[in-house]
């Protein structure tokens, strides 16, 4: 079988995710090799990703290469992916999923964010956390903080905060597991869609025969099941990472329970519901997720965050 072509950014974490899926590939005797592309999101740091536009931020330059043929899949941050994929391109798989949880992590070991009574600095570039923080601990401050992981370390370490807001998933991968200082809940810090696993993208011209055995090697099936609820949830409400959207899937005993939600910029209004049903109804549970929500009040917060994006 032909060596595939993995496109991949060049940060250490989205490495670890391309060799991840070549290691799955290789498992199944299937060889590969790693193209490293540069994205709009990698260049531009100083800009809150919510100014320079959510949509394929981290992910067009990618797909210009499935499209050319210089990459036969892509390999990107679940949780990156815009929730509708441009013509021509399609996820054909998701790795199993790691741990979900935000953490905080820390080169000071005494963090404490519950401590109204002592000022904290937390960096984070995501509106979800920002407003999430803003509802259950309005004391904390917060700072942009963007770049690769390392360098969002050395920024912390440097002054410019406390502790980082993270996804679980990013830090232990990169081994960071000793600077963990909190593990945060689910009920309060539900996920953004996705966080935990890797995406790979295809372009529809892939050859059929090739796209099925990538599959075979690397897909999870649970995990396909909740990602696809969590990003048909996603769909209908358009969030892109500028949106403090959040939606969490689990599957127990062959029921799927998709439960999600959102929150105004401000952390004031916070619109959270469930629902559940078989794996197979992934897409309809997302939707129907999403319909709640907006009539809900989802539908005027949603409004509003999109009024104050654009101004």
């Amino acid at each position: 079988m032909q060596n595939i072509k993995i496109g991949t950014r060049g940060s250490k974490l989205a490495l670890w995710q391309a060799y991840h899926v070549a290691d799955l590939l290789n498992a199944h005797g299937i060889s590969s090799e790693i193209v490293i592309i540069d994205t709009k999101g990698d260049k531009i740091l100083d800009v809150s990703i919510a100014k320079i536009g959510s949509k394929g931020v981290f992910t067009e330059e990618l797909e210009d290469q499935l499209v050319s043929g210089a990459i036969d899949i892509a390999v990107h941050s679940a949780k990156d992916m815009q929730s509708s994929l441009p013509e021509g391109f399609e996820i054909i798989a998701f790795t199993e999923r790691e741990k979900v949880n935000d953490i905080v992590l820390s080169h000071k070991p005494d963090i404490d964010y519950k401590n109204s009574n002592k000022p904290l600095v937390l960096g984070t570039s995501s509106t979800r956390r920002v407003a999430t923080l803003k509802h259950f601990y309005p004391h904390i401050q917060t700072v942009e903080v963007r770049g690769n992981l390392q360098t969002r370390i050395a920024k912390m370490e440097s002054g410019l905060c406390d502790a980082l807001l993270l996804a679980y998933a990013g830090a232990h991968r990169m081994g960071y597991d000793d600077l963990i200082r909190h593990e945060l809940s689910l009920d309060e810090f539900t996920p953004a869609v996705g966080q935990g696993s890797v995406a790979i993208e295809a372009a529809a011209s892939l050859d059929p025969d090739v796209r099925k055995k990538i599959i075979l090697a690397t897909h999870h099936q649970e995990t396909g099941y909740r990602l696809t609820a969590e990003r048909s949830y996603l769909r209908v409400l358009e969030g892109g990472c500028s949106i403090p959207v959040f939606a969490l899937a689990t599957l127990e005993n062959d029921s799927l329970a998709v439960k999600g939600g959102i929150i105004s910029l401000d952390g004031k209004d916070k619109i959270v519901h469930q629902v559940s049903g078989k794996p197979e109804e992934a897409d309809i549970l997302g939707k129907l997720l999403a319909e709640k929500v907006l009539t809900s009040g989802g539908d005027t917060i949603l409004k509003n965050i999109k009024a104050t994006l654009n101004k």
